[in-house]
C-alpha cells in the first residue's frame, strides 16, 4: 500500500471530501459511481486518489450499474463504496436490497437533496430518511449514520466501513447538500491510530464452510472469491448453502437471522449526541444540518429561562427508540426541526405513544433559522 493515502494532520474540507478521505482511512479501494449534484464532489475526488493507493476507481454508465459494482468488487474482497443523492439513490434501491440478502459489506454515500424526481438539485433536502429504510422491497434492517459537519463526514464514513464489514451489510451514509458542500477543518488522524474493522473470515477447511451460517452473532464468515471456498449466492430465499430453497420454513429463518443479527445488536450501532438534557422540559430530537441551528436555539432557550435540551440522532437506523422513550414522562414536549415534511417525526411520535407532545419543524430547500426552533420551543413550553 502506497504511503500518499495518508492526510494526516488538520486540512479545510468540504463534507463531500471529508467523506472520501474518510473512505480511504477506512481502507475502501474500489469506488464506482455517477456523477450527480451534489455528491459528484466523492466521486471527483476518488478518481484522483484511488490511483495514489493501488485502488480502482470506475465511473459507470448509472447509479444502477455502480451500485452492482460495488457489490461485486466486495465479494473479491475489496472495501467498497459508491456516493449519490435522491435520484441516484432511487435508482439503487433494487440492488440495495440485493445486497442486503447477499449480506454484502459496502457503503453508500447519500448527499440528500430536495425531491421528488429531479427536485432540488443545488438545495437542501432530509428527505431521503424513509426511504433509506423502506426504499426497498421485503422485510430488512438498514444502518443509516447521519453526520452534521465535515469533521463527521469523515469519521462517520470510518465507522459505515466498520460496521458494514461487522455485520456484512451495507451501511448508508445519509449525509445533505449542506454538510457536504460546508468547508471546515478536519482533523485526520495518523493511520495507525484509526481502529478499523475487517470482516470475519471463514476459519473452517473448504468443504465444511457453509456461506450463511451464522454463528454466535449471527454473521456469517465471508472469503473473497478465489480463497478456495465454495461461493454460491443469490437474492433468492437461500439455505446456509446458498442454495435457493423458496419455501416459507427458510423465507422465516433466514429473514429472521438478517433482522437479529443487527437488532440484537443495535447498542454496538446506536450512538447519540446529548446536549443540556439532564434537567430538560422542553427537548429538541435532530439530525444533520439541522442539529447545527437547533443547538444555538437551545442556548437562546437557555438565556430566555426555558429549560431546552437536545438529542442529536447520528444514527438514524436502527432508530433509537429506547433513547427517546426515556424522555417521556419528565418533559413537557419534543420538537422535531427537518428539512422534510415530516419523517424522523414520525419515528419520535411512534416511540412515545403519544405520552408527550410532539412538534414537527418542517422545510423545504433551506436550513431552519434557529429563531424558528426557538418560537417552536415557546410553543411546546407554555
Amino acid at each position: 500500500m502506497k504511503a500518499e493515502y495518508a492526510l494526516t494532520g488538520r486540512w479545510y474540507l468540504n463534507g463531500d471530501l471529508a467523506c472520501a478521505e474518510g473512505a480511504l482511512a477506512a481502507g475502501c479501494r474500489f469506488f464506482a459511481g455517477y456523477p450527480i449534484t451534489p455528491a459528484t464532489e466523492i466521486a471527483a475526488r476518488m478518481a484522483i486518489r484511488m490511483p495514489q493507493v493501488d485502488g480502482i476507481f470506475i465511473q459507470m454508465e448509472d447509479e444502477i450499474s455502480s451500485m452492482n459494482c460495488i457489490l461485486g468488487a466486495s465479494w473479491g474482497g475489496k472495501k467498497s463504496m459508491t456516493a449519490t443523492s435522491g435520484p441516484g439513490f432511487s435508482l439503487m434501491m433494487e440492488n440495495y436490497g440485493l445486497g442486503i440478502m447477499m449480506e454484502v459489506p459496502t457503503v453508500i454515500v447519500n448527499v440528500m437533496r430536495g425531491g421528488p424526481s429531479t427536485g432540488l438539485p443545488t438545495l437542501v433536502g432530509q428527505g431521503d430518511v424513509m426511504q433509506t429504510k423502506w426504499g426497498t422491497h421485503g422485510d430488512i434492517q438498514a444502518i443509516a449514520l447521519c453526520p452534521q459537519s465535515p469533521q463527521e463526514c469523515f469519521d462517520l464514513t470510518i465507522r459505515a466501513f466498520n460496521l458494514a464489514e461487522r455485520f456484512r451489510t451495507p451501511v448508508v451514509l445519509l449525509t445533505d447538500e449542506s454538510v457536504g458542500h460546508m468547508t471546515e477543518m478536519v482533523e485526520i488522524p495518523p493511520p495507525g491510530s484509526i481502529k478499523l474493522v475487517d470482516r470475519k473470515k471463514p476459519r473452517m477447511k473448504p468443504e465444511n464452510y457453509l456461506p450463511y451460517e451464522g454463528g454466535k452473532d449471527l454473521v456469517p464468515p465471508m472469503p473473497a472469491a478465489g480463497d478456495g471456498y465454495r461461493i454460491i449466492t443469490t437474492g433468492l430465499t437461500h439455505d446456509e448453502r446458498g442454495y435457493p430453497i423458496v419455501t416459507s420454513e427458510t423465507q422465516e429463518r433466514l429473514i429472521d437471522r438478517l433482522d437479529r443479527k443487527i437488532l440484537d445488536f443495535k447498542d454496538e450501532i446506536i450512538d447519540n449526541e446529548e446536549f443540556l438534557l439532564e434537567d430538560a422540559d422542553v427537548v429538541v430530537v435532530t439530525y444533520g444540518i439541522s442539529a447545527r441551528p437547533s443547538k444555538k436555539a437551545v442556548k437562546l432557550a437557555r438565556r430566555d429561562g426555558i429549560k431546552a435540551g437536545m438529542l442529536r440522532l447520528r444514527t438514524l437506523w436502527p432508530f433509537p427508540e429506547e433513547a427517546i422513550q426515556e424522555l417521556t414522562g419528565h418533559v413537557r414536549g419534543i420538537v422535531v426541526p427537518e428539512i422534510n415534511q415530516g419523517q424522523v417525526v414520525l419515528e419520535v411520535q411512534r416511540a412515545v405513544c403519544g405520552q408527550t407532545e410532539v412538534k414537527h419543524l418542517g422545510c423545504a430547500g433551506r436550513i431552519h433559522h434557529p429563531r424558528e426552533i426557538l418560537s417552536a420551543i415557546e410553543e411546546v413550553e407554555k
